[in-house]
């Protein structure tokens, strides 16, 4: 069984939870997931199957889009409500105006500091890890994409007011950071409340399976159906079609002459993922403009 099976997570269920659980129901022990999610989080956790494996890092690369509730006049240790509380403040009134305008100034490229409850490594040792030891390092920020961020609604029937809002970002995006730079520039503690993934990799959250659902369509013998195939991770990338002749060589992994090939290849984006003449995906190749070939990077038999 190849492909990638879209799964729903719940909460309270760690990202490895899942994975064990449908190794378990699929009986197989080559899984891997394109993602990990905090267990409080649900939503979209793609698991790769079997040979689909190899595109797990083209998946990570890709963007993500989230659903979040962010909680005003509280900060914590871990950026969200499981944490404990770091300051609390009443009092609060926020406009929609002056939020529309704060998260506006979000879009584009920002520097993110890792959290300390995160799996970032410093000096070969997990954030998370330290935190637990009640230590707290220097972080360097990094530079992610917030491609569109857009409010869904505003709850000001307390002094604390809370916001839903959705997010399309870049890999490597800490949604809790977010919402804490979000108050920062409110000008007010804040902390994440919800968190939703609604979108990994360009699979989205109706093509996803519960694990309850997983389990039955497994039992029934049609599981196969609602695995989807690798290239769906890839859907991305430039697509070349090959004829009969060149799908031989590149199967067998030999580079392809641009002179052969019917396609301009000479100023395409790498990488490149290539068919042959009946449409069957053969594999992810790079256009070697120098050497004026088509390069094997991963090929499928």
């Amino acid at each position: 069984m190849d492909g990638i099976i879209a799964v729903w997570k719940p909460a309270g269920w760690t990202s490895h939870d899942v994975v064990a659980k449908v190794r378990r129901l699929l009986r197989m022990k080559r899984i891997g997931h394109s993602g990990t999610l905090d267990p409080m989080v649900t939503g979209v956790l793609p698991l790769c199957l079997g040979r689909a494996t190899r595109v797990v890092e083209y998946l990570q690369e890709r963007p993500k889009a989230y659903e979040a509730v962010i909680q005003l006049g509280i900060s914590t240790d871990t950026e969200d409500l499981t944490g404990t509380v770091l300051e609390e403040r009443g009092g609060i009134t926020i406009t929609e105006e002056e939020v529309l305008r704060v998260l506006r100034s979000f879009v584009g490229e920002i520097e993110q500091v890792p959290p300390m409850f995160s799996a970032v490594k410093v000096d070969g040792k997990r954030l998370y890890e330290l935190a637990r030891e009640g230590k707290t390092v220097e972080r360097k920020s990094r530079k992610v994409t917030i491609h569109q961020i857009e409010l869904q609604s505003i709850d000001n029937s307390t002094d604390k007011p809370t916001f839903a809002f959705s997010v399309v970002c870049s890999k490597g995006t800490y949604i809790r950071t977010l919402c804490v730079d979000i108050g920062k520039a409110l000008g007010v503690p804040a902390a994440m409340a919800q968190l939703t993934r609604t979108m990994s990799g360009g699979i989205t959250k109706e093509q996803c399976l519960t694990l309850e659902q997983i389990e039955q369509l497994q039992q029934d013998g049609e599981i196969e159906k609602f695995i989807l195939p690798a290239e769906a991770a890839i859907s991305h990338l430039e697509p070349v079609q090959l004829n009969e002749r060149l799908s031989e060589m590149a199967l067998r992994g030999q580079k392809i002459p641009f002179a052969m090939l019917d396609a301009d290849l000479t100023e395409s984006r790498n990488p490149i993922r290539v068919y042959n003449e009946k449409k069957s995906f053969i594999g992810i190749f790079e256009a070697d403009s120098e050497l004026a070939v088509l390069k094997p990077v991963k090929v499928f038999s």
